[in-house]
């Protein structure tokens, strides 16, 4: 958390670059991160990474800034909005990929709160973490709001979809 809030502060000018600092080592081992802002219990930005493929502090700290800088569906972060502003960290474990021989064998195997999903179809992508099951607990509604985001029709199917879950372990800060 102290990372990603610190990676953001940084950013906006509200702290100076600090100098690198000893880390615990699991920390330097390849790690996905996803780094959700939310203001006044709203969203705010969410950006983050599927698959491993940098050390965890580093895609902590470059999710963090894209979160409040990059995310395209919010203007970038103001000085002025950060002190509302709270963290949640979701550190994914690798994706496996789900077995299924339709949508309705898929859903039933889908485990709400506690599932990731990734859906792909062709080149549409889409993911939700598992967070999302709090808006979403319906397995049916769940996925039409996750095929809608991946750019499909909420009752699309066809043969080519692939689907993969994860779980996450995750860290948020107080809403005080």
């Amino acid at each position: 958390m102290a990372l990603a809030r610190d990676a953001i502060a940084r950013e906006l000018g509200e702290r100076p670059p600090t100098p690198c600092l000893p880390r615990p080592g699991w920390l330097d081992t390849p790690g996905a991160v996803f780094v959700t802002l939310t203001r006044h219990g709203r969203l705010r930005g969410c950006i983050g990474s599927l698959e491993a493929h940098r050390p965890l502090w580093r895609d902590l700290e470059a999710n963090a800034r894209a979160a409040a800088f990059d995310d395209p569906r919010f203007p970038p972060m103001t000085p002025a909005e950060w002190p509302d502003t709270r963290v949640e960290v979701s550190v994914l474990s690798p994706a496996r990929p789900m077995d299924f021989s339709g949508e309705e064998e898929a859903l039933a195997q889908l485990r709400p709160g506690i599932d990731g999903v990734i859906l792909e179809y062709g080149w549409h992508r889409a993911t939700f973490l598992p967070q999302v099951w709090e808006q979403l607990p319906d397995p049916l509604e769940f996925m039409a709001h996750l095929k809608n985001k991946a750019g499909l029709a909420p009752d699309f199917w066809a043969d080519g979809i692939r689907l993969s879950r994860y779980s996450v372990d995750k860290f948020k800060e107080d809403a005080s």
